[in-house]
């Protein structure tokens, strides 16, 4: 084996370990020895994406497409990064479209159909999304995690009874894929099956802790502190409703919370509900989780953000929504 195979070896490697340093000076070292080589660049770009730096990882991606034009795992890699953390969906899709155009066996092909399916969900085009799951051939698939992923896409449609399937089938294949769990458990509960919703709710959230924090993240300390900016930001009339409460910072809801019934991927909870008489409900505890605000933000620029936001939609739906909901006539919910 040559010295360049043995950096790019090493570095996917480090790669699977989340050793994102490591790997990147591997990639560089590859470099050194083929500064044109569009697999190095790739593998640059992947680093660059797993430490939640989209632009560096595009640009690296768009480098290797530049040297091979028919690179299509770098197109591919590159659409998933435009999905997100970027959102700049009309990238993705052309970067889908010419992958489409050169792949050449189904794994590839429904690769880029998934992706392009997700870049139009996020456009909110659920009709054009519709048409390309259709293109997607029938299972069986190649691996358990290309299963889930057609799994998936059936469940974002409605189409439970062809997602379940693929789901149950990737968590019996591959016990230690988080997603899987997850989209089991909402299977199951949409199916009835609160038991077995549970189950797969609490082996999910065990995945997802273990998985840990990306290196990238905020530290706890810091989470507080944006927690503490976004508090203060709020309006006035949801300020009201978390005046004075204090914040805890936490991987994931805990095993008891999962247990009755509260999402394990939930950003936010607010606890200590005080309803005296006379006096406007308030939360006295709230619960900010890393590890999943930190999945949801893709990078650390937007963490922020997503606590912001997820503080605003806990407030309104457990303060203001059933308020509303009292408070309008039935004649006005027809």
């Amino acid at each position: 084996m040559d010295q360049f195979t043995a950096h790019l070896d090493r570095g996917w490697d480090l790669v699977q370990r989340g050793d994102t340093r490591g790997a990147e000076a591997s990639a560089r070292r590859a470099l050194e020895i083929e500064p044109n080589s569009p697999e190095a660049h790739n593998l640059l770009g992947y680093v660059a994406a797993m430490a939640g730096d989209g632009d560096e990882a595009i640009e690296a991606y768009q480098q290797a497409i530049a040297l091979d034009d028919t690179y299509l795992e770098a197109m591919l890699n590159a659409a998933e990064v435009y999905i997100a953390p970027l959102g700049d969906f009309d990238q993705a899709i052309r970067l889908c479209d010419q992958a489409l155009d050169l792949a050449e066996i189904d794994e590839e092909v429904i690769d880029a159909l998934l992706l392009k399916f997700d870049a139009l969900i996020g456009k909110g085009d659920i009709e054009e999304a519709g048409r390309v799951l259709k293109r997607i051939p029938p299972p069986p698939y190649e691996s358990a995690s290309q299963a889930f992923l057609v799994g998936r896409a059936y469940y974002e449609v409605g189409q439970h009874d062809r997602a379940a399937p693929l789901v149950e089938e990737t968590c019996k294949k591959d016990p230690e894929h988080a997603e899987a769990h997850y989209y089991a458990g909402l299977l199951r509960d949409a199916q009835g099956d609160a038991r077995g919703a549970t189950q797969a709710f609490l082996r999910s959230r065990e995945l997802d802790v273990a998985m840990g924090l990306p290196p990238w993240s905020p530290t706890g300390e810091e989470l507080g502190q944006m927690t503490a900016r976004a508090l203060e930001g709020l309006a006035p009339v949801l300020k009201q409703y978390v005046a004075g409460a204090d914040v805890f910072v936490t991987d994931a809801p805990g095993v008891e919370l999962v247990a009755d019934g509260v999402d394990p991927r939930a950003l936010v909870l607010l606890d200590g509900i005080l309803d005296d008489e006379g006096a406007a409900p308030q939360a006295s505890r709230i619960f900010i989780y890393a590890v999943n605000v930190t999945r949801v933000a893709g990078t650390a620029d937007t963490v922020e953000a997503e606590i912001e936001g997820a503080i605003e939609r806990e407030i309104s739906s457990t303060f203001l929504e059933d308020h509303d909901a009292e408070e309008t006539p039935a004649k006005d919910l027809n």
